[in-house]
């Protein structure tokens, strides 16, 4: 994994690798590691994974049928001073 600095903007790679860790788990394997973990606690933890995953699916695809309404929409307040921030030319 990689992050290139631009400028000498250090804070804005590490920012940006933070980011790309975390989007691949690497923090929750991470702290899964600091200690051991039974192979019952760990078989136990899968399955409820496992379980999550496939009620998750299941709601998707209900929402996809429309058997249940969809996830809400967060309302964004207008912005102060009218502008729909596609001004770039500041």
């Amino acid at each position: 994994m990689q992050v290139l600095v631009r400028d000498n903007n250090v804070e804005q790679a590490l920012r940006v690798l933070k980011k790309k860790m975390q989007r691949e788990g690497l923090f929750r394997e991470m702290k899964a590691r600091q200690a051991f973990e039974k192979p019952s606690e760990r078989r136990v933890r899968e399955k409820a994974e496992a379980v999550s995953r496939a009620r998750k699916a299941a709601r998707k695809q209900a929402q996809r049928e429309g058997l249940l309404p969809g996830p809400k929409k967060k309302e964004r307040p207008p912005r102060p001073n009218g502008n729909s921030g596609g001004d770039f030319n500041r």
